[in-house]
């Protein structure tokens, strides 16, 4: 538990790493409230609450970053048509973004993980224009979609947190216009 409080894989040795990897599979796979509300192979059936306990118990808090990441990752699978461990997500951190927050997130909505070699955060970018880059790829296609998230959503995204509970964190991120939050490219 105590490689969820760093920023995600930053100063982990492989042992590390892999140690992360398969705690974040076991929960995944075993959350008992998932399997109460809804099929946990189904992003879609999740509810609020869920996401918000999966995201404490994976990141060691919920914050707008995993609210966001949870967004982007269940928009990526309705628009490239594909199930949860179906696609492949590639990460790149712009200069002053706080933190890879946001792959926490996409990992609980995609099932996209470092373990099973489905999810790589890449270093950060020397680009202060952007917060983060995300390209999510279907698996065995050529379908991708990239999100942008420019640096101008920083600030209001910090300001989601501020005096807010987890779910309350989540609605806002999730009825947010996504104009306000990140640009969309596909690759079809």
């Amino acid at each position: 538990m105590i490689f969820m409080k760093k920023h995600l894989f930053t100063g982990m040795k492989s042992a590390q790493r892999a140690i992360f990897s398969i705690a974040t599979a076991l929960i995944l796979c075993t959350a008992p409230s998932a399997h109460a509300h809804g099929d946990p192979n189904d992003a879609t059936t999740i509810s609020a609450q869920d996401w918000v306990t999966w995201g404490e118990v994976v990141h060691g808090g919920f914050g707008s970053h995993i609210a966001l990441g949870i967004r982007i990752g269940e928009d990526a699978l309705k628009r490239l048509g594909a199930k949860r461990r179906d696609v492949e997500v590639t990460v790149t951190e712009g200069a002053k973004a706080p933190c890879a927050c946001v792959a926490d997130g996409i990992t609980l909505a995609t099932a996209a993980s470092a373990g099973q070699r489905s999810l790589t955060v890449l270093p950060k970018s020397t680009d202060e224009s952007f917060m983060a880059v995300i390209e999510i790829r279907k698996k065995k296609s050529d379908k991708a979609v990239t999100y942008r998230i420019p640096a101008s959503a920083q600030a209001p995204l910090g300001n989601m947190n501020i005096g807010k509970s987890a779910a309350e964190r989540f609605a806002l991120v999730m009825n947010a216009p996504e104009s306000s939050l990140y640009n969309i490219s596909e690759k079809k």
